[in-house]
This record gives C-alpha cells, sequence and structure tokens, in this order.
C-alpha cells in the first residue's frame, strides 16, 4: 500500500487555499454546493429571514471567534470545513479555528442570498454560507476578493 500524498504546502508549511487548481469561491458561491441529502427546500422562509438567518449566523461566528471560543465556533462550521480546519492545524477543531488568524467580522454591510448559499460581508471579513438541515453554517471565512479572481479564503471546506 502507497503512503497517502500530502496537501501542497504555502511557505510556513500552511496548506495553500484559493491557489491555482483549488476549487475557487469565483461566481459568487456557485461552487460552494451543499450535498443534495443536506440541502433544505428553497422555498424556506422569505429572502428577507432567510438574509437575516444568515447574517446572523455570520455574526454569531466572529462573536465566538473574538470570545476565543472555538467550540462555538466550530459548532457554526459546515462539516468539510470544520475537517479542512482540523487538517490544516492538525489538532481540534476546537482548538485550530482559533489558531487561523480570522478576521473579528464586525457590522455586516452587505448579505446577499442565492437559494441555499449566502454571502456576507461585513467590516473586515467576507464569510459564505450554506443552509443546512440543521440551519445556516459556515463553508469560508476570512476571504478577500482579488481583482479578475475568485475569493481567497483562510478557511473553506475542500
Amino acid at each position: 500500500m502507497s503512503p497517502r500524498p500530502r496537501p501542497r504546502t504555502a511557505p510556513g508549511g500552511r496548506r495553500g487555499r484559493g491557489l491555482p487548481g483549488r476549487r475557487h469561491l469565483g461566481v459568487l458561491l456557485a461552487v460552494l454546493a451543499v450535498p443534495p441529502a443536506l440541502a433544505v427546500p428553497a422555498g424556506c422562509g422569505t429572502v428577507g429571514e432567510r438574509r437575516s438567518d444568515a447574517s446572523g449566523v455570520a455574526q454569531e461566528f466572529a462573536r465566538a471567534l473574538g470570545a476565543g471560543d472555538g467550540g462555538a465556533a466550530c459548532a457554526l462550521l459546515a462539516p468539510r470545513t470544520r475537517q479542512e480546519v482540523e487538517q490544516s492545524q492538525e489538532s481540534p477543531c476546537e482548538e485550530a479555528v482559533t489558531k487561523e488568524g480570522l478576521p473579528a467580522g464586525g457590522e455586516v454591510r452587505q448579505v446577499v442570498v442565492q437559494g441555499q448559499q449566502a454571502m456576507v460581508v461585513t467590516r473586515s471579513d467576507t464569510l459564505f454560507l450554506s443552509r443546512f438541515s440543521s440551519g445556516w453554517k459556515v463553508v469560508a471565512a476570512g476571504c478577500v476578493p482579488r481583482p479578475s479572481q475568485p475569493y481567497r479564503c483562510r478557511v473553506e471546506g475542500g
């Protein structure tokens, strides 16, 4: 049995995120697909309710990180994103997510909801969320736009 290939690493030993060849967060959330078994019908709630709910989860995530509460922050991550955080830091999510150096968040400036996907732009961060049967979950955080390219995110589900 051959050894499992190691992921490419960026300088400092961190796995490359948003680099060529990686899954990109290009056209507003189109690539952030929710597995069909976890998806919630698009008709659940009005656009305003979904916008408010997604914004609330993004703010709760930022508050948890600001308070150093890794457990609360991890509870708001999508399953694959949680796994990615654990693997990139080689420690349990509760410890790992606080080591990611994510921005504090701050005042919500814009919320875009399209179906079961959302983008929440705060004063210092952009987060992408998906709606699961258990509610909105963060699928990417610490995202910054790049001219003519997809967002680059510090944390994202692979």
